[in-house]
């Protein structure tokens, strides 16, 4: 595979405060015994960490709060390698995430999006060497307006989902969702190339509605499932533009989503791209 482009990420930073508990309450129920966790996180600054650690250069687009909690987001992302640059600061707070996650791995999870509600389309520049990786934590008018503007490969990780318009589904180059987002936008049957999770039954490849490739899945030690489909979303979008096949870039994203869930926090320690395409192993993204 050849070296991949350079990497724009524009999407949501938030801080994730995560009780670890036995398991997830039911509705009007209080659990106790919990552990809590605060880390950095939101699907575009775990996006834009993981790319980072996996050895591409990566740009981060975004917005936090003027409070300790942006100031360290910020640093925390910066020190993972990610060029911080285009990260504004506003005066909303600092988005946050409040996560409980069982011991399964299983999670249940509530954004409150502060800052990130406060990113614009005006001023996001996308060079014509860049490749660009969104969410749908961000405005899906911000979302449109940098995908239309792109000059080259767009990929979208169509999470939380929500309705797509037409221009959005005709002009990305990959989306990446799992199996419940891809029940819930039918829109994506015409799209040119959708990759699909299944959790412990693997992931494949959708080119304009048909399947064209499907791996199976290794079992992994599961203690959060919180970021591996984010892993497994920048390790995918970094495989494709590396050049490597649907097939072989599936492995590569599922080893790193295996690897992902082995680790509490949603940007968990990861090594070179290389690692994980020379053993490619399991999948277990959600």
């Amino acid at each position: 595979m050849r070296s991949p482009q350079d990497l724009v990420v524009v999407g949501s930073i938030n801080v994730d405060l995560t009780a670890l508990v036995e398991r997830l309450p039911g509705a009007g129920e209080t659990v106790g015994g919990g552990r809590l966790r605060r880390d950095v996180g939101g699907k575009g600054a775990n996006q834009a960490v993981a790319a980072s650690r996996l050895g591409a250069r990566v740009r981060m687009i975004g917005a936090v709060g003027s409070d300790a909690d942006g100031a360290w987001a910020v640093e925390t992302i910066r020190a993972a390698g990610v060029d911080v640059g285009a990260v504004g600061t506003v005066d909303p707070p600092t988005g946050t995430a409040l996560i409980a996650v069982d011991e399964a791995g299983e999670n249940q999870i509530v954004v409150c999006a502060g800052a990130n509600a406060s990113v614009g389309a005006d001023g996001i520049s996308v060079g014509a060497d860049e490749a660009v990786l969104m969410q749908l934590e961000l405005s899906l008018e911000v979302v449109r307006a940098v995908a239309a503007r792109a000059p080259g490969f767009v990929a979208l990780n169509a999470a939380p989902a929500q309705p797509l318009p037409q221009d959005l589904v005709e002009r990305v180059d990959l989306f990446i969702v799992n199996e419940t987002e891809y029940a819930a936008m039918p829109e994506l049957r015409a799209a040119r190339r959708v990759a699909v999770t299944y959790g412990a039954a693997g992931a494949a490849m959708v080119v304009e509605g048909v399947e064209t490739v499907r791996v199976p899945a290794v079992p992994a030690t599961v203690v959060s499932t919180v970021g591996a489909g984010d892993a497994f979303a920048a390790a995918l979008t970094l495989a494709i533009l590396a050049g490597a096949p649907d097939d072989a870039a599936l492995h590569t994203a599922c080893a790193v989503g295996a690897a992902a869930v082995g680790h509490p926090s949603a940007q968990p320690p990861l090594g070179r791209m290389e690692t994980y395409a020379a053993g490619a192993g399991g999948c277990s993204p959600r």
